[in-house]
């Protein structure tokens, strides 16, 4: 007997970079079943993500990992209502197995499709543990994606900012290649952005120019190595922080946030990181905005964000898709409409804030 015949049910499947995720949720966001398969270690030994690998690993993956959620949910695809889908933005090859996996999955089943923008995905999935209102403001940080936005409804965005060279992700695992923190005894099996957050914790943050006078060759780990990771983390926490409180000083001029507690709202991988929590507390605290982050497991790429977002939107009857031929995958996607022209004309001067905490 099937329990949840009163209720709709989504199947999310997400394949935008290297984790290959899948969950069944129903429309209060109770989580029924989920899988996840993690690529980190194959691209841990190779220095970052390599896109034919990634794509490989997806496709040895993806019908495995969609049959493990639908068999801890004890759901037959009959009777899901749809499956939810990311196929913008990220790396072509990675999204284009999602899809067409989910394309013959719908095919097949006989049931709605509904394409989702990874990051409109990670900006909501905080609504699923409490009633976060709109419009707040999200500030998004990953390995791929820096972005500052007001989200306004569940596909309604406004473009405050974002990275104009580097995520802070990419940067921070950049630093750990640089450091060679794969071949550091308590980092082999981290992230490099892990890798940094943790040898920071004993370090400090004055940066210094020691390969030439240890005498260290290409790979060998400096003396002074959690001090640099000191340096980065503090440098990109302390970037991130000001430009945040400058979107938030633009939105109270423009009165794009409720007047009263409004909230800022971090999701991504790098919202893991607690030190730029901690940071961007400090920002909140003088602008009088409640910080709210998604719980960690939910901050990095999974199948129940990407679900989560498929019955926000089956429940407002938005983006359901029935006929699919011209369905595509779009790893370039913006995210809203673009105000940060505004932004920059607007040229406020952010006032100092001490952002200097402990690691």
């Amino acid at each position: 007997m099937n329990f949840f015949l009163g209720t709709r049910l989504v199947l999310g499947i997400e394949t935008s970079c290297d984790d290959t995720g899948a969950a069944v949720l129903d429309e209060t966001g109770l989580i029924l079943g989920e899988s996840l398969h993690s690529q980190k270690d194959v691209h841990l030994k190779t220095g970052g993500i390599i896109p034919v690998v990634a794509q490989r690993l997806h496709k040895e993956n993806i019908a495995r990992v969609v049959q493990e959620a639908l068999d801890k949910s004890g759901i037959a695809p009959r009777d899901l209502s749809a499956v939810a889908t990311t196929v913008k933005p990220g790396l072509a090859l990675s999204l284009g197995i999602g899809l067409e996996y989910s394309l013959n999955f719908i095919q097949r089943h006989k049931m709605s499709f509904i394409p989702i923008h990874h990051m409109e995905a990670h900006a909501l999935t905080v609504r699923m543990n409490q009633p976060v209102p709109f419009p707040f403001l999200v500030l998004l940080i990953s390995g791929g994606h820096c972005l500052l936005a007001v989200a306004r409804d569940i596909d309604d965005f406004l473009l405050l900012g974002k990275a104009l060279d580097e995520a802070p992700g990419d940067t921070l695992d950049k630093v750990a290649r640089r450091l060679s923190l794969v071949k550091h005894p308590k980092c082999s099996t981290l992230s490099g952005g892990q890798a940094i957050e943790l040898l920071a914790r004993e370090g400090i943050t004055d940066d210094k120019q020691k390969e030439e006078e240890e005498g260290i060759q290409k790979g060998e780990i400096l003396s002074c190595v959690n001090d640099i990771a000191a340096a980065a983390q503090h440098t990109v926490a302390s970037h991130i922080a000001r430009r945040t409180h400058r979107a938030i000083l633009f939105c109270k001029a423009r009165g794009l946030l409720p007047q009263s507690r409004p909230s800022l709202v971090v999701s991504g991988g790098v919202a893991c990181n607690n030190y730029i929590r901690k940071t961007l507390q400090i920002v909140t605290e003088a602008t009088e905005l409640d910080l709210l982050c998604p719980p960690a497991k939910l901050c990095t790429d999974n199948g129940v964000m990407i679900a989560w977002n498929g019955v926000e939107k089956l429940r407002e009857g938005k983006g359901i898709v029935t006929h699919v031929a011209h369905i595509r995958y779009e790893p370039k996607a913006p995210l809203g409409t673009d105000i940060t022209g505004q932004v920059k004309e607007a040229a406020i001067q952010v006032p100092p804030l001490k952002l200097k905490i402990s690691q």
